[in-house]
């Protein structure tokens, strides 16, 4: 394994791949490395001649100050578990100066309403955050490939958009969600719960399960019921938002359309961490 905290030493050693034309993949995270994110590593690991995982906890997509400074930052395990996967993978671990070079703000991006959808009504100014140190990766790697997992969505849309109207020549690859055995989605953000609450928070996936079941002969407001009835007898979780959008647009709908792909939307509080999760309603 190759770990590399400069975008000078990265770029350097990178430099042989692009003469040679070796394709290149990227994963970008925020380290607190999980199964998901290995599932990502894996696939840019057979597709690719360099596999790079750069592990950066972004502040600029951070609404919250408090969510910022509790986001775990566990390198040297994550090291640990990478290179249980491969001693091939080429680490990326920047400080925020090497990567803002003292101007720790966001690009404004426009993603042509793409932003203003569910996850950006919730968090203002969140997906500048994300496709300006997206795009800085994009510059410093210039990869072949990037991979994003489906659990973020909304974010693998906004960075399609974002390759789209920037012109880059990166191919997206969007990896399906990497669950435990009891459904729940892999997150970094699951450090940060108890076993107990671990153990509850299947409910999330069986409740989109049981929502996608209605959607086939239901219409789409008696599936919102359903869901926020569920929610209202379990005083575990605080529901945030749950939704069903259109893949494309990410807008809500409340009617049904052929010829459309739509996707459960939703979003909860279990001990104080916020939990994301969706499924395709097709």
């Amino acid at each position: 394994m190759f770990l590399f905290h400069t975008k000078v030493e990265l770029q350097a050693y990178l430099a042989t791949f692009h003469k040679t034309n070796q394709a290149i993949g990227l994963v970008p995270t925020m380290g607190a490395i999980h199964r998901g994110h290995l599932s990502l590593m894996e696939q840019s690991l057979r597709e690719n001649g360099c596999t790079v995982v750069s592990i950066f906890v972004n502040p600029t997509q951070f609404n919250n100050a408090e969510d910022l400074a509790k986001y775990p930052r566990t390198l040297e395990r994550d090291l640990a578990i990478i290179r249980s996967l491969s001693d091939h993978i080429v680490v990326f671990s920047p400080s925020v100066e090497e990567m803002y070079t003292g101007q720790t703000v966001a690009k404004n991006f426009d993603y042509d309403g793409l932003e203003f959808e569910m996850e950006g009504a919730q968090r203002p100014g969140h997906f500048d955050g994300v496709g300006t140190i997206v795009n800085k990766l994009f510059e410093v790697v210039q990869p072949t490939h990037a991979y994003f997992g489906e659990k973020d969505f909304q974010q693998l849309q906004i960075i399609r958009k974002l390759v789209e109207k920037e012109q880059l020549e990166v191919k997206i690859i969007g990896v399906p969600i990497f669950r435990a055995q009891d459904g729940l989605a892999m997150s970094s953000r699951n450090e940060r719960i108890s076993m107990e609450g671990l153990k509850k928070s299947t409910f999330l996936y069986d409740v989109l399960k049981q929502a996608h079941a209605l959607f086939k002969t239901e219409e789409i407001e008696k599936v919102n019921q359903f869901v926020e009835s569920q929610f209202k007898n379990n005083s575990t979780f605080d529901l945030e938002y749950f939704t069903i959008a259109d893949e494309e647009t990410l807008k809500v709908v409340t009617v049904k359309q052929a010829g459309h792909a739509y996707r459960g939307f939703i979003v909860a509080h279990i001990e104080g961490v916020r939990l994301i999760d969706n499924l395709s309603f097709n």
